[in-house]
C-alpha cells in the first residue's frame, strides 16, 4: 500500500478528475478498502478540501466548491497550459500584473522538466492596428457589472463623458439602468442597458463606468429589440448590415470566460453567460470557414444556430476524423 501521503495525492488527483465517484470504484482503482477511502477523505476534509458525501446504492464522494481556494493538482499538460494562459493574459481587465504574480507562484512548484517547457516557449504579442488603443477595464467594475446582470438588479453608476475618460474622477453624472448584457465588440467591453430616465435602450462603455453601491431593486427583464444582443450591438455601431456584412452568420456557446474570446474576434460580438462560458455571434465568408475558425478555441461548442453552421462541424469532423486516420503517410 502507498504511504498515506502518496495515497491522498492519488486520491485527491482521482475527485479532480471527474464529478462523482463511488467509494468502491475509489478503493478499486487506489487498491486500498472501502474504510481506508473514508479515513483519507476525512483526512483531506481536515485539509480544507470540500468533499461531499453522495447517497445512493453506489454511494461516493463529490469534490465541491469552498469558501477558500484549498491547493490544486495539475497533471503535466494542464500546469502547461496555465503556465501559457498566464504568461499571455492579454484579455484588457486589468488583470496582468496579477497573471504575472500567478505565473510566477506556480513556475516555483514546477519540477525542472516543465519549468523548462514553459520558460523555451517565448511569445511576443502584436496587437491588431488601432487608431487608439483599447482601454483597460478594472476586473472589480467587470464583476460588479456582471452580477447586476445575473441578478437582475437596478444599477447606478457614474458616466464620464468621452472627453473625460476617467470613470473614477468625481462629478460625473449619474445613471440609473436595467443592466441586461456584457458583451465585447472591437476589443472593447460595453454594457447594453435600459436607461431608466431616457426610457430607451442604450450601450456603455465599461471603462468610463464607475458603479455605486448597493444596488437598486430587482426587476423584470425587457425584451431586446429584436431579441438578439448581437445584433443589437452591432447594429448600434455599425447600422443594421451587421458586424462585418459577412453572408454566414452563426451563434455558439463557448466553455470559455468571454476575456479569453473577445481579443481574437474581429467580426463578431461577445457576450458573458457566467465566469467559465460566453455567447459567440460571428461571421465568415462560408459555414466551413466560420466552423474552422471557432473550432480554434480549445473548449467544448454548442451550437445555437443555424442548421447550416451545425452541419459545417458534422463535414469538419469527418474531415479531420479521416485525416487523423490516414497513417498511410502517402
Amino acid at each position: 500500500m502507498q504511504k498515506t501521503s502518496a495515497r491522498l495525492l492519488a486520491l485527491l488527483s482521482l475527485l479532480q478528475a471527474r464529478r462523482d465517484w463511488p467509494g468502491a470504484l475509489l478503493a478499486e482503482r487506489l487498491d486500498i478498502s472501502a474504510r481506508t477511502v473514508r479515513r483519507d477523505v476525512d483526512r483531506l476534509r481536515e485539509l480544507g478540501y470540500p468533499i461531499a458525501s453522495t447517497k445512493g446504492p453506489d454511494g461516493g464522494y463529490r469534490l465541491g466548491p469552498g469558501s477558500e481556494l484549498p491547493p490544486l493538482l495539475f497533471d503535466d499538460e494542464q500546469a502547461v497550459a496555465l503556465a501559457v494562459a498566464l504568461r499571455n493574459a492579454t484579455t484588457g481587465v486589468g488583470v496582468e500584473e496579477a497573471a504575472a504574480r500567478a505565473l510566477h507562484t506556480v513556475r516555483q512548484v514546477m519540477p525542472a522538466r516543465l519549468r523548462h517547457r514553459i520558460d523555451t516557449l517565448q511569445v511576443t504579442p502584436v496587437e491588431r492596428p488601432t487608431a487608439r488603443p483599447n482601454p483597460q477595464v478594472d476586473s472589480g467594475v467587470l464583476m460588479a457589472l456582471s452580477a447586476a446582470v445575473h441578478a437582475r438588479e437596478e444599477l447606478r453608476f457614474e458616466y464620464a463623458p468621452v472627453s473625460v475618460p476617467d470613470a473614477s474622477a468625481p462629478h460625473h453624472p449619474v445613471r440609473r439602468v436595467q443592466p441586461h448584457h456584457l458583451v465585447t465588440w472591437g476589443g472593447r467591453w460595453y454594457l447594453v442597458a435600459w436607461d431608466l430616465d431616457r426610457a430607451d435602450w442604450r450601450t456603455f462603455r465599461a471603462d468610463r463606468i464607475a458603479p455605486r453601491i448597493p444596488t437598486g431593486p430587482r426587476f423584470t427583464p425587457r425584451e431586446l429589440p429584436g431579441g438578439d444582443v448581437a445584433a443589437f450591438v452591432a447594429g448600434r455601431f455599425q447600422g443594421s448590415d451587421g458586424p462585418g456584412g459577412w453572408p454566414c452568420r452563426g451563434e455558439v456557446i463557448l466553455r470559455l470566460p468571454a476575456g479569453d474570446v473577445s481579443p481574437y474576434i474581429r467580426d463578431g460580438v461577445v457576450e458573458e453567460l457566467g465566469p467559465d462560458r460566453c455567447r459567440l455571434v460571428s461571421e465568415a465568408w462560408s459555414w466551413a470557414a466560420l466552423a474552422a475558425d471557432i473550432g480554434r478555441f480549445d473548449a467544448d461548442i454548442e451550437v445555437v444556430g443555424p442548421g447550416e453552421l451545425r452541419e459545417a462541424f458534422g463535414r469538419l469532423a469527418r474531415r479531420y476524423a479521416d485525416a487523423a486516420g490516414d497513417t498511410s503517410g502517402g
